[in-house]
């Protein structure tokens, strides 16, 4: 494969000004259809979070078809594509990387679509500032704070995009970048504006415990997720609901769940077991039980407190009845491309109910002290 540089940042410019222009265009976009015309300030935050809330899901779903596609090595450095900011300006490079290795990780499709996923993602960055300004226009000490956090954040999600690429797609680094993924979905679902809690009962305790353990056990499932995804484990365990015609299969635990090692390699270098790729691909079925549990006595709890909540209820039941079914049908069917990225576009949609609710709760619990 054609060498280069981990990292060179002399494409950055032009980086930036494709930034810029998707960001424009967005922009242009959200003012012409009004959703950021005749606001307040504050309005005007929360409006830029809604936009950028946006955005970053359907980046998550296009990380996860990145990942699936192979395409998480379509450019071996960073920021750029051979040091250059779009694939037609490495066209030779990626000739010769593809002439010598036809079937590796570089080629001109995959290049595109790493480098896409890089647009948008400093697209992204880029609009997270737009809200801290924005933020600090509207002495919103509150919206300043959160924007601030939400663009270290971002910052940290990049430094690991950086590393997925020149770590040569770590397992554990691949994992931290969709929690992180997951994690700014969340921040920037608490910013958006308010579409929940109007007309709602007061939250007791046993609410904001249901939501709590809700979101802790949607927390550990997107992990051990992301887990069996980036160990491409996923068709470890054949058939259902038995793995590999066993209620118990043969499993290396401590195998699986060493996180400082290679793909596909043990941390002494050794290929991993299969044995380990099984107690991978178990434990996240396992676990689904503990989080249909924690789901379902969240939506109990929605149910019980009125109209308003109970459409909630039924959006978070069926998006969890979806997350059944399209993890079924990647085992089953042979990891289908659209069941993949289905089921990672409903754990991103779970991310962002939570988020909404743990936003109404904050914005009663405020208006309450108020």
């Amino acid at each position: 494969m054609n060498s280069a540089p981990a990292y060179d940042w002399t494409s950055l410019t032009g980086l930036a000004l494709i930034a810029l222009a998707i960001v424009s265009v967005v922009l242009m976009i959200a003012w012409w259809r009004g959703g950021l015309r005749h606001k307040s300030r504050t309005q005007r935050v929360a409006a830029l979070a809604g936009l950028t809330l946006f955005l970053c899901f359907d980046l998550v779903v296009f990380g996860a078809y990145t990942r699936l596609s192979d395409s998480g090595l379509g450019c071996p450095d960073w920021p750029g594509c051979y040091a250059t900011a779009s694939p037609v300006a490495a066209a030779q490079p990626i000739a010769d990387a593809q002439a010598i290795a036809p079937n590796g990780p570089v080629s001109e499709k995959k290049a595109w679509i790493e480098m896409i996923h890089r647009y948008f993602g400093m697209a992204l960055g880029t609009l997270i500032i737009l809200m801290l300004v924005s933020a600090a226009l509207a002495r919103d000490a509150r919206a300043r704070t959160l924007a601030g956090v939400t663009l270290a954040w971002v910052i940290a999600q990049g430094a690991f995009g950086a590393l997925t690429v020149t770590w040569k797609l770590y397992p554990a680094i691949v994992t931290g970048h969709l929690l992180g993924g997951m994690g700014l979905l969340a921040l920037l679902s608490v910013q958006a504006p308010a579409r929940v809690g109007a007309g709602d009962a007061v939250r007791g305790a046993r609410d904001r415990w249901a939501l709590g353990l809700a979101a802790l056990a949607l927390l550990l499932q997107i992990a051990l997720g992301g887990w069996v995804s980036t160990n491409y484990a996923v068709l470890a365990c054949t058939g259902f609901p038995q793995c590999n015609g066993h209620w118990w299969p043969a499993m290396n635990w401590s195998e699986g769940f060493t996180f400082v090692r290679e793909l596909g390699r043990r941390a002494d270098g050794a290929p991993i077991a299969m044995t380990a790729l099984v107690a991978i691909q178990w434990t996240h079925r396992l676990f689904a039980i503990a989080f249909v549990a924690a789901m379902g006595w969240l939506v109990a709890r929605l149910w019980q407190r009125g109209a308003t909540s109970r459409r909630r209820a039924v959006i978070i039941g069926g998006l969890v009845v979806i997350q059944l079914g399209t993890g079924l049908s990647n085992v089953v069917l042979g990891w289908p491309l659209v069941a993949a990225l289905a089921h990672t576009a409903g754990a991103a949609a779970l991310v962002i109910c939570i988020g909404f609710e743990v936003a109404a709760a904050l914005n009663q619990r405020r208006a309450l002290s108020s």
